[in-house]
This record gives structure tokens, sequence and C-alpha cells, in this order.
């Protein structure tokens, strides 16, 4: 089977943005694809956060993925920082990588500009580090969202120069582009959802039922004078109302909505139940393995020795390539 790889970083509760944009795609992929998936904690370094609480975040990722249907016996699963190999060839990657190509990359722009006393080297050669994450496995696609297809562009790059320049090592990895519904805030449907907005703005996938019901309840609906049209805050329940509810229901409200005789708390009661149900089952899964840490470090440790042995034998070619 062809190669997938594709990384999460581990900065918190995922919500339903995450789940929607990558998660549910990665557990549906590992039927047809030989898959890696890495917790990027040195991506993570990138960003303003809390040392003290790297390693918890770290073991609530890897319950997330599990949890969500991320098979430990199926795929790989591991932690970048513990397999070498991906700062290794990051370096070498960096004699090849054009500077020109990583002043060009929009999300250094936009990360420097929400976080502007935070403008650090990592952050401008994260593209690089990303770039080793994905070769150093062979990777035939990765899966990511149009807002990523930038940053694989740039790998296709650099393992085109590297080939060039030392001869054919690298596979030149294809988009997988997932097609994804745009999640958006509940209290601003003008923006994505994100958790740099504050809680009331998304929900998280650990988030009790009431929590849940709240949320909803408090989302934005109609705004302006024409109930008829579909605002942006009444399409975004309505996009979640149709991934996570039945289709009858979905329909009815729908068609309510058109006679103009729909009743938003209902909407939001049934949006609610059918959030929470959907995550019954995760919520559970992820208690039971963040109750046992020990367990969940064995099956992570497991994954970076399939990992590294990869890795390790990549990076001898590599060397050897290179004259090292």
């Amino acid at each position: 089977m062809a190669k997938i790889f594709s990384g999460i970083q581990p900065t918190g509760q995922l919500h339903l943005g995450n789940y929607l944009g990558a998660i549910k795609n990665w557990v549906e992929l590992q039927d047809t694809y030989d898959c890696i998936y890495c917790i990027v904690d040195y991506h993570a370094m990138t960003i303003p956060y809390q040392p003290d609480q790297m390693q918890k975040n770290i073991l609530e990722a890897a319950a997330d993925l599990i949890a969500a249907g991320i098979d430990p016996q199926k795929s790989i699963l591991f932690i970048q920082s513990h397999v070498p190999e991906h700062t290794e060839l990051a370096w070498m990657l960096n004699t090849v990588t054009p500077l020109s190509e990583l002043k060009r990359m929009t999300q250094f722009k936009d990360k420097s500009k929400q976080f502007p006393e935070n403008v650090n080297m990592g952050l401008f050669d994260y593209p690089v580090l990303q770039a080793a994450d994905i070769l150093l496995y062979s990777t035939d696609k990765v899966p990511v969202g149009e807002d990523q297809i930038q940053h694989l562009e740039l790998t296709r790059l650099i393992a085109r120069k590297f080939n060039q320049k030392f001869g054919e090592t690298f596979v030149e990895p294809e988009v997988l582009l997932t097609k994804t519904p745009r999640v958006m805030s509940l209290k601003d449907p003008s923006k994505k959802m994100s958790k740099s907005l504050g809680p009331a703005h998304y929900i998280a996938l650990t988030d009790k039922p009431e929590i849940i019901q709240d949320k909803i309840k408090k989302a934005v609906t109609d705004t302006g004078e024409n109930s008829a049209e579909v605002s942006p805050g009444v399409q975004n329940l309505f996009t979640l109302l149709e991934i996570f509810g039945r289709a009858e229901v979905y329909k009815k409200f729908t068609a309510e909505h058109q006679a103009g005789k729909i009743k938003y708390a209902e909407l939001k009661e049934e949006l609610g139940q059918a959030i929470s149900d959907y995550f019954a089952d995760f919520r559970e899964q992820k208690q039971k393995l963040l109750a046992n840490p020990e367990g969940l470090r064995d099956l992570l440790a497991q994954g970076t020795k399939k990992a590294r042995e990869i890795a390790v034998k990549n990076i001898k070619d590599i060397k050897n390539k290179v004259g090292l």
C-alpha cells in the first residue's frame, strides 16, 4: 500500500474543527494506506507554550488519536522528538532549501502577526523540519487541507533539489487533498473555530453533554432583517447537524428554515444532543487511556521502535549520499 504521513501538535484539547479537518480522515485512511502518524512536539515549541505542560499535552494528543480510532496495531503512532533522525535530516535539507522560498511561507507571516513577541528561527524554519518529517519515511501522499498545500509544495521542491544535487533519494510526495467542511466559531461565524478565540467559540471533543448544550444554545444564528437567508451562523449549525445528526432531522430543519418556520431552540437542542452522542464513546475511551499513562507510553514506545527502524535505515542511505 502507498504510504501516508501526517502529524499533529500537542497543544491541548482537540475541537470539532480539528476532528473534521484531520483526525476523522486519518482514521478512514488506515483502511487503504500504510499510515504513519506523529505527535510533532518539536513543532509545538515554535509558538509560546508551557514546558511543564508538554508531557501532559503529548499524552493527551496520543489518547485523543487512539480514542478517535487511530489503531496503533494498524498504523505507526509515535513522538517526533523520540526519533532523532528527524532533526538530523532537517539540517541536511536546510543546505538545499532556498531562503527565498521560506520567506514566502504564509504560515510564518500569519504566526508572526499572531505572536509578534516570539518571532523565532524555529518558526521560520518550521517547513524544513516538516519536510524532513515527511521525506524521512519515503512518504507517497500527505493528507492536507488547502491551507497546507504551500508547505507540501515546498517539501516537493526540497526533495527535487536534493535529488538533483546528491542523486535520486526522495519520493516527491503527492497532495492528498482533504475535502473538509469549514467549521466556524460558534460566537463569531466569520472566523474559523479556534481555541485562541476562547472556550465559547469552540466545542472540545471532551466537553461534557451539558457544556456542549450550553455552548450550542449560545451560538449565533440569524442576523439582519431577512431571516429566509441562511446566515453564516445558521449555516455553521446546519453544517454540524448534517455531519453529526440524522439525515431526516437535518432535512426537517432546513425545510423549516426555508419556510420561515424554524425554531432555533429546537435546532440547537437537537444539534447539541447529536454531537454529545457522537463523541460519547470517544470521551469514555480517552478517560480509560489517560487513567493508564504507562500503558499509553508503552504504545508510543512501540510506535517509536517501528518508526526508528525505518528512519535509521533511510538516514544511513541519505548520509552516504551527502558524504557523511
